[in-house]
């Protein structure tokens, strides 16, 4: 009875390990993307590349399964048949979705705070530590008359008694 027990628990040890050591085979779809010209192939990987997924905020358009990716690749794609250059196709990602589907947005009024912020913060961060440091610097330098008056009584007294702090 002892025996039979002992060996269903291998068997069961013995398909567990097993199961765990099998991969798990996961299939994802590739997308194959057909254009009529070679050069535009490259074009379409570049411009994927550069361009941010509305949904994963920190993917391209590349490295999303998204479904908006996916549409929006298929989008590329069609601009690119249509001739279009790449800025054209950049600027008509700009105007529907926004400077934020860049991953390096120009230069403007509408993103001017994205990128001083971390100039501000960094100066602002120098400034708070300069006006403490200092603060702190001149409150331990300073004692007030009587602070002072008391100091220099227990320093008199100290050499009176001829104690040693070593």
């Amino acid at each position: 009875m002892i025996a039979k027990r002992v060996l269903l628990g291998m068997v069961l040890m013995l398909m567990l390990t097993l199961t765990l050591l099998v991969p798990f085979n996961t299939y994802a779809a590739i997308e194959n993307y057909k254009f009529p010209q070679a050069d535009m192939a490259p074009r379409f990987n570049d411009l994927t590349n550069v361009l941010r997924c509305p949904k994963c905020q920190n993917q391209s358009l590349a490295d999303s399964d998204s479904i908006i990716a996916k549409d929006l690749r298929a989008q590329v794609q069609n601009l690119l048949i249509q001739g279009q250059t790449n800025e054209q196709i950049i600027q008509y990602m700009v105007q529907r979705y926004g400077d934020f589907i860049l991953y390096d947005p120009a230069f403007n009024k509408s993103t001017l705070v994205l990128w001083l912020a971390p100039v501000g913060m960094l100066f602002i961060g120098l400034w708070v530590l300069w006006y403490f440091g200092r603060k702190t610097q001149i409150q331990a330098t300073m004692l007030t008359p009587e602070e002072q008056a008391q100091l220099n009584r227990l320093l008199a007294q100290d050499e009176r008694q001829g104690t040693d702090h070593d």
